[in-house]
Formats: structure tokens, C-alpha cells, sequence
């Protein structure tokens, strides 16, 4: 029913708002969690553990959903999600905190998929991209927001809140998706385990990598060896799924000049995002000596424009509008706002007005490339 339709799509707004505050939130809570936690862990794996079980999952929930169904792969996501963040919370040690994060992130790397996956489930055809626009809009808005609660738990509260308060939100969601989400049909075909066993060891080794000097790895593990176990196990995966009766990323897709596409504007548009959000406060934060809150209201621009955009955007695919002129309309904003900040940090290092300003573009960009 419209009701049931509308009950779960909240619900799914929700558990998307708490998977994307949880990756923004520890950057204003982590340096009082550093002076809490016993342990000689270094803290970046506090972030790069959560990313390493998320990156490896979201291939898998995917092709999972095809197989055992839409509704009981998200119901486990959210109680991974839901375990994970209480067991972060009663932390007491970085490394527990570390293997906590790691189970968080093993339901949080599903939340983003599945959710997309489960609207087309309920809503028909034309109304998908005015709903997947307001997801994407409750994304980006959560992302935003994440540095800016974060700093006022910490100032107000504990910083065992910032996990804590995923847990009724996760509960109420996991309740109401389950009695609401109608079961989807299943593929009764094989899964590729041995692909997906590369591709996690591709991804784990190129993220390892990322922050190799961060995380004080083995001397074996150096960045050189990393490297190049990520290159082999990445051409492995790909002669891996050329043959594979069952493959995990059909290589078929890439026949597609729009899945390509599409493809490379979601990983601009996330890079994008995550620039805006995590390094110009960071920035603000470290060069220009602003508070963790004063750095995070300078984001409201880029707030504000994904939210009109997000809007304006469904209301234009549901006219019928051209989705191939939005997504232009939208990469321009983005090219057009970077450059802007490229700019403010090369005359103007020290206007944080400026590179607030630079950040309206990058919102109505990303607001109109989500759906």
C-alpha cells in the first residue's frame, strides 16, 4: 500500500542518514577518543578499518540481493550496522574499538546499495528518481551534518554517543522495514566466492596503501608490495569474471557507454563530496584555527545546494526531463566549484567566506548527479 510504501521509505532515509553520519562524525569526536582509549593502535585504523569491511562488502551485498533477495540483505546490514555501533560504544581499548568499527562497517558498506536496490522495489518506474533524489539529498545533508554533532557530543556529552545514538534509529528501522518491505523475487544462480575473494584482497591492499605511513604496517607490508599486489589481484579479478559462469560485476556492463558512464559520475561525485566534507574542514580546522562547529557551519552552502538541487532534480525526472542534460548540468557545477576553491587557495588561503562560497556550486552539482 502508499502507506506501507511511504513507512518504508522513511525508514530507509534513516538508516542512510546514520550510515553517512557514522563516516563523518568521528572527525570531530577522534581526538578526545585518542585521550579515552588505552592501546598504542595507531588511530587511522579507526577509519580505515571501517572502510576496509565496507569497501569489501558492497560488491557482495549486491550480487547477494540478486540471489537470496532484496529484504533479508538489508534487514542483516542493519543489524550488522546496529551491532557494530553498540560495540563501538562500549569500547574500551582502540583495539576493540578498531574490531568494532570493522563489524560496523560490514553492515554500513550494504546500507548505501541496498537502499537504492529497495526503492525500486517500492515505487514503480517514474516515481524512482524523485525518491532515489530525496535519498541522495538525505546523504549528503547526513554527511554534512556529521562534523558538526560530532563536536557537540563531545563539548555536551561523550563521545561513546556518537556511536550510541545509531542504536534505537537502527532498531525502530529494522522493525518497520521488516514488516513493511515486500519480498523480491530470487535468482536461484551460483554466487563467485573466488571473486570475491580477489576483489577484497585487490581492495584491502590499494586501501592499505592509501595510508600505508598512517597505519605502522609490518615491514613487509611495504608500500611497494602493496602496490603490486593490488595491481595482480585486480587483473586476476578481471580474467577471473571474463570466465566465471557466474560472474560478481558482469563484465557485460561495460558494453554500455551510459553504465561506464554513470559509473565514472558516481566516483567523481563521491570523491567530490567527501573533499568538501572531511578536507575543507579540516583545513579550516588546522590552518585557519576556527572550532570544529564554526568550521562545520561553513558547509551550509554546500548543504543548501544539494537540497534545492536534490528537489528540483526529481521533480524534472518525474516531467521526464532529460536525465543525460541534468547529469551534464551537473558535472559542469562541480568542474566550476573545485576550480573556484583551487583558486581561494591560491589567493586567498585565509578567506574561509571564500571557500564557503566556492562549496554553493559543488551542492547544486552533486544535488542533481545523486538520482
Amino acid at each position: 500500500s502508499a502507506r506501507q510504501s511511504g513507512w518504508a521509505f522513511t525508514m530507509l532515509a534513516v538508516v542512510l542518514v546514520l550510515a553517512a553520519l557514522d563516516q563523518t562524525i568521528l572527525s570531530t569526536a577522534l581526538p578526545v577518543m585518542a585521550q579515552d582509549l588505552a592501546g598504542n593502535v595507531p588511530l587511522a585504523w579507526v577509519f580505515s578499518s571501517y572502510l576496509l569491511s565496507a569497501t569489501v562488502v558492497i560488491a557482495l551485498y549486491g550480487r547477494l540481493a540478486d540471489v537470496l533477495g532484496r529484504k533479508p540483505m538489508l534487514l542483516l546490514a542493519i543489524a550488522l550496522f546496529l551491532l557494530g555501533s553498540v560495540a563501538c560504544g562500549a569500547s574500551q581499548s582502540r583495539a576493540q574499538l578498531v574490531l568494532a568499527r570493522a563489524l560496523q562497517g560490514a553492515g554500513g558498506g550494504g546500507l548505501m546499495t541496498l537502499t537504492m536496490l529497495t526503492v525500486a522495489s517500492l515505487f514503480p518506474l517514474e516515481q524512482r528518481g524523485r525518491f532515489q533524489a530525496l535519498l541522495g539529498a538525505c546523504y549528503g545533508i547526513a554527511t554534512m551534518f556529521g562534523p558538526l554533532l560530532g563536536g557537540w557530543l563531545v563539548e555536551h556529552m561523550s563521545w561513546h554517543w556518537a556511536f550510541w545514538i545509531n542504536a534505537p534509529l537502527a532498531l525502530v528501522a529494522w522493525v518497520v522495514l521488516a514488516r513493511t518491505v515486500p519480498r523480491s523475487e530470487r535468482q536461484l544462480t551460483a554466487i563467485d566466492w573466488w571473486g570475491a575473494a580477489i576483489l577484497a584482497l585487490a581492495l584491502v591492499t590499494a586501501l592499505l596503501a592509501t595510508q600505508h605511513d598512517k597505519l605502522q604496517l609490518p615491514t613487509m607490508l611495504s608500500l611497494g608490495v602493496l602496490l603490486i599486489v593490488a595491481a595482480k589481484a585486480a587483473l586476476v579479478f578481471v580474467w577471473r569474471q571474463l570466465r566465471a559462469a557466474h560472474p560478481l560485476v558482469p563484465p557485460s556492463l561495460f558494453r554500455h557507454p551510459a553504465f561506464v558512464a554513470a559509473a565514472a559520475i558516481g566516483l567523481c561525485s563521491g570523491i567530490a563530496l567527501y573533499a568538501a566534507v572531511v578536507f575543507v574542514p579540516q583545513y579550516l580546522q588546522s590552518m585557519l584555527h576556527l572550532s570544529p562547529t564554526a568550521s562545520a557551519q561553513h558547509l551550509l552552502p554546500l548543504m543548501a545546494g544539494i537540497t534545492l538541487a536534490a528537489i528540483v532534480s526529481g521533480r524534472l525526472l518525474r516531467a521526464q526531463r532529460s536525465a543525460t542534460r541534468l547529469a551534464a548540468v551537473g558535472c559542469v557545477l562541480l568542474a566550476l566549484s573545485f576550480a573556484a576553491l583551487a583558486m581561494a587557495l591560491r589567493w586567498a588561503p585565509a578567506s574561509a567566506l571564500w571557500m564557503s562560497a566556492s562549496l554553493l556550486p559543488a551542492g547544486l552539482g552533486l544535488g542533481l548527479l545523486f538520482p
